[in-house]
C-alpha cells in the first residue's frame, strides 16, 4: 500500500514510517503540516493518507480540514485520522454520505501494533474504522431519539463493534458469543433503529453512523 503520513511529531512520524515500511508498505512521504500533506497527496496519489488532526500553525483542526480537502479533490485516497484526545465532533464532521475509506483513531491505539496495522489495512482497502472510545461517546450523547435508548447493553456493544467496521465473525470473537447470536442482535438493532439491512460491512457502518449523526 502506498502511504503519505502527516504528523508534526518527528519521533511518531519516523516511527510510523519504519513500522509501515517493515510491514511491506511504501511510505511515499512524511510531512509535518497540512500544506505539505496536500502537496504530497496531489503528487503521489497514495492509497492512504495518515493524518494527525492537530498540526501547525494553530494545532486545532488543520488535519481535519486537510482531510476534507483530500476527500473532495482526491476521493480515491483513503484517510486515517489520528487524534490525541477524544473529540467526537471530529468524527461526525468528517463522516458524510460516503464513509468508505475513512478512519478515526486515538494515538494511544497506535501502541497496539496489531490493531493499528489492521486499521491501516481496513481503511486503505475502503473500509471504515472508528475508535471504540469515539463510538462510546457518540452513543452516550443525548438527542438521538428514543429508539437508540431501546437498545440493550449487548446490542450497544454489538453496535459499537459494527461502527468499528467489524464483521459478524469478528464481533462474535470479541464478545465471546456465537455468530448466530451476533446476527440476531444485528437484526434487532436494525429493526429498532429503523435501518435497512445490508450485507456489506461499510454500508452497515454508514447506516449506523448516519443515524447517530441525525
Amino acid at each position: 500500500m502506498r502511504i503519505v503520513i502527516a504528523e508534526d511529531a518527528v519521533l511518531l512520524r519516523d516511527g510510523l514510517t519504519r513500522l509501515l515500511t517493515d510491514k511491506g508498505h511504501q511510505v511515499e512521504a512524511g510531512v509535518s503540516d497540512p500544506g505539505g500533506l496536500l502537496t504530497m497527496v496531489a503528487a503521489h496519489r497514495p492509497d492512504l493518507a495518515i493524518v494527525d488532526i492537530r498540526m501547525p500553525p494553530t494545532f486545532t483542526d488543520e488535519g481535519l480540514r486537510a482531510a476534507r480537502t483530500i476527500r473532495e479533490q482526491h476521493p480515491s485516497v483513503a484517510v486515517l485520522l489520528l487524534s490525541q484526545y477524544v473529540v467526537a465532533q471530529y468524527a461526525t464532521d468528517l463522516l458524510g454520505s460516503d464513509i468508505r475509506g475513512i478512519g478515526y483513531l486515538l494515538k494511544d491505539r497506535v501502541a497496539d501494533i496489531a490493531d493499528f496495522l489492521e486499521a491501516v489495512h481496513r481503511v486503505g482497502s475502503g473500509g471504515t474504522v472508528i475508535d471504540p472510545e469515539v463510538v462510546r461517546q457518540l452513543l452516550s450523547r443525548g438527542g438521538h431519539g428514543p429508539r437508540l435508548q431501546t437498545l440493550t447493553d449487548r446490542e450497544q456493544q454489538v453496535l459499537t463493534a459494527m461502527a468499528e467496521g467489524r464483521s459478524n465473525t469478528s464481533i462474535a470473537t470479541a464478545l465471546h458469543i456465537s455468530e448466530g447470536s451476533v446476527e440476531k442482535h444485528v437484526a434487532s438493532i436494525f429493526g429498532k433503529l429503523g435501518l435497512a439491512h445490508d450485507r456489506e460491512t461499510h454500508r452497515r457502518v454508514l447506516a449506523v453512523v448516519a443515524y447517530l449523526q441525525s
